[in-house]
């Protein structure tokens, strides 16, 4: 699972088009921000200014621009209700917790062995 919301940009776009890509686990949330062209500055101005020029863009696996204007759509839309956080409350984080414990097992596995201490008297 990853939480992702209209604030997620630039590289947090990418990593959530990734993370669907490559089939890790739900997208939760809000669609994200959609701003993943990358800037360059070009040396500074006389006044001491500077100049910063969109230059990097993000493109899939076919050469088609992804992203950028859009964002990545989440798997499971949650608002992020104003009330709730004020009130102390995490829709987003809470649906996200909601969908790991269905997860896991009903059953814990329990905890491995522990293994037996290394002998350090002897020959070596």
């Amino acid at each position: 699972m990853a939480l992702i919301n209209e604030d997620t940009a630039s590289d947090g776009d990418i990593f959530a088009n990734a993370f669907r890509q490559w089939k890790i686990g739900a997208l939760i949330g809000k669609r994200t921000w959609g701003g993943v062209i990358g800037i360059d500055d070009h040396g500074p101005l006389l006044d001491g200014g500077t100049v910063f020029v969109p230059e990097f863009g993000t493109a899939d696996e076919n050469g088609r621009w992804i992203i950028e204007g859009h964002g990545v759509d989440p798997d499971i839309v949650v608002e992020q209700d104003p009330v709730k956080v004020l009130e102390g409350h995490d829709p987003q984080l809470e649906r996200g917790v909601q969908e790991l414990m269905k997860l896991l097992p009903v059953a814990p596995a329990g905890l491995p062995q522990r293994a037996a201490p290394p002998v350090k008297t002897g020959m070596h």
